[in-house]
């Protein structure tokens, strides 16, 4: 069995979405073989040298252990934690993913991504994104005090707040089919949207379906699951957390 989640956002701020994904690794992610976080594990992440903050000391503790107990936990980089590094990986016991990354497996072929690299009809947000994964803005960053970098986070939060719509920006349609084209046609799979959902391409008269992952909220979150056969979507969902 293989899980696939996205769009935690974990933070200080949301102690019901931490507390239950606290209470998934130590429960039904050790059913799985793997594990795969396709971005957006924390709300902000302003460099490894943060591992030591009690907070994120709390997750990386709860993923080793998860990881020690013979799941394999792979994680991608989404649009608010791309500065989690090897550092962090290591710590955790898991593998930093390419995005995309092609999961190919003895019964099916997957793609993996988090998302937002399709979302072209966002521009100011490409225009960012472009800027930000540069290696010289990423080392300039990382080389500024903690505490500058906290403030940094904390107006790209605002920022985003402040000018998000309603509804976040789909993946445009042209560049998707481009996608599933350039990977084979296989089953898709990304978060970032928070539009959970399966569409149905047809490209090139192949089928081709995209599973979009929900986001964690407070009470609740959810898992994609492939059991070997099929995929299936699964609340998760704890009574008396932690």
């Amino acid at each position: 069995m293989i899980l696939f989640i996205s769009d935690l956002h974990l933070s200080p701020r949301s102690p019901g979405a931490t507390a239950l994904f606290l209470r998934f690794l130590a429960d039904r992610a050790r059913q799985a073989q793997a594990l795969y976080i396709l971005g957006d594990l924390f709300e902000a992440w302003i460099g490894d040298d943060d591992i030591d903050d009690p907070y994120h000391a709390r997750i990386v503790i709860a993923l080793r252990a998860t990881a020690d107990a013979g799941v394999q936990i792979s994680l991608m980089h989404g649009n608010r934690d791309f500065l989690l590094g090897q550092k962090f990986a290591d710590a955790a016991g898991l593998r930093l993913l390419a995005d995309p990354y092609d999961l190919t497996l003895p019964e099916w072929s997957f793609v993996l991504s988090h998302g937002d690299a399709l979302c072209l009809d966002d521009t100011a947000y490409q225009e960012f994104r472009t800027r930000v994964r540069t290696p010289e803005w990423q080392e300039k960053m990382l080389a500024r005090p903690r505490f500058v970098r906290r403030l940094v986070a904390r107006y790209f939060r605002w920022r985003s707040r402040n000018t998000a719509r309603a509804v976040y920006a789909d993946l445009n349609p042209s560049a998707t089919d481009d996608f599933l084209r350039d990977h084979g046609y296989v089953t898709f799979i990304h978060g970032h949207t928070h539009q959970p959902a399966t569409h149905d391409h047809i490209v090139d008269g192949i089928h081709v379906e995209r599973w979009v992952l929900a986001d964690w909220h407070e009470d609740c979150g959810e898992a994609l699951v492939w059991d070997g056969e099929m995929l299936k979507r699964e609340a998760i969902v704890f009574e008396n957390r932690p």
